[in-house]
């Protein structure tokens, strides 16, 4: 990894003084005259669900990136941004004086020290044997009462719901083909995904079926090579970005990739960045660009 620890400018508090001031800053937060619930979110699916109740976070995360990789919904240029989700500035998030600090469990190890700045709400979305539309559902809800934005959530679960029905009406000709989603990593290998995923989930509730069958973590297995398309003689290859231009010059170009079946029968789609580990924001973009996507490809 990286080392993204945040570069030590004069005037920034030390760790220690981050942990020695929280209590002061927590016992200001009572009496600010702003009613609206400051949130900072270091998990990007609670980020996205932040967003989707109508409320600008003021912090968040790996904001660059997101920006890029997730696209939706628009972070507000005055959300602050923390750093990497890995190294986050502890000083920065003290700074904007969060009410409440939003993580899911990837996080949960640093929800004891994220806790002596505000509380902290940990919002599980993937985990095993749970389908993620229905977390991310009870995420919203969950939240939306917390921060009294029951309303908003109501509707943000309903604009989802009415975005994955539209996208099923218009695949309505392609159902029970099978599809497999995958990000290219180089010219020689992919990541799936699988039915637990976001994607694999939305996927099916779009009345397509999910080709890959073996177990993944998380919804996704890391490192599969081209030749595992072989085998996959009327599946649809769906391929998600953000992905490297050479690996996607490999899919036109490459002898391997054109005589795997799906290439050689036209049957790959490549769709812009969507967050594989979104909430439902995320849903409705895949579930959107999905079927843009099958509909230009033409298929039934």
């Amino acid at each position: 990894m990286n080392d993204d620890r945040p570069v030590r400018r004069p005037g920034f508090l030390s760790r220690r003084g981050v942990l020695t001031g929280a209590a002061a800053f927590a016992c200001l937060g009572a009496a600010r005259a702003d009613p609206a619930m400051r949130l900072a979110a270091i998990d990007w699916a609670m980020l996205e669900t932040t967003l989707a109740l109508g409320v600008a976070p003021v912090a968040a995360a790996e904001l660059v990136l997101f920006r890029t990789a997730a696209v939706e919904p628009v972070v507000p240029r005055s959300t602050a941004d923390l750093g990497l989700r890995g190294s986050i500035s502890y000083e920065q998030l003290l700074d904007t004086r969060p009410d409440l600090i939003l993580i899911s469990p990837w996080y949960e190890n640093r929800a004891r020290l994220l806790s002596r700045i505000a509380p902290v709400a940990n919002y599980s979305i993937y985990e095993p044997g749970r389908r993620p539309y229905e977390a991310a559902i009870a995420a919203t809800r969950d939240l939306g009462r917390r921060i009294d934005r029951s309303a908003e959530a109501e509707r943000a679960v309903a604009q989802a719901d009415a975005e994955l029905a539209s996208a099923r009406t218009r695949l309505a000709r392609s159902a029970g083909r099978p599809v497999l989603i995958m990000n290219l990593a180089d010219s020689r290998h992919f990541r799936v995904f699988g039915a637990d995923s976001m994607f694999g989930d939305v996927a099916e509730r779009l009345g397509l079926t999910i080709a890959w069958s073996a177990p993944t973590r998380f919804g996704a297995f890391p490192a599969v090579g081209v030749e595992a398309l072989a085998a996959m003689t009327e599946a649809i290859v769906v391929n998600v970005g953000p992905s490297p231009p050479s690996a996607l010059a490999a899919v036109r170009e490459s002898p391997l990739w054109r005589a795997m079946p799906p290439v050689a029968s036209g049957r790959f789609v490549g769709l812009p960045a969507v967050n594989p580990y979104g909430a439902l924001p995320a849903a409705q973009r895949f579930a959107r660009l999905l079927a843009d996507g099958l509909e230009a490809l033409a298929v039934g």
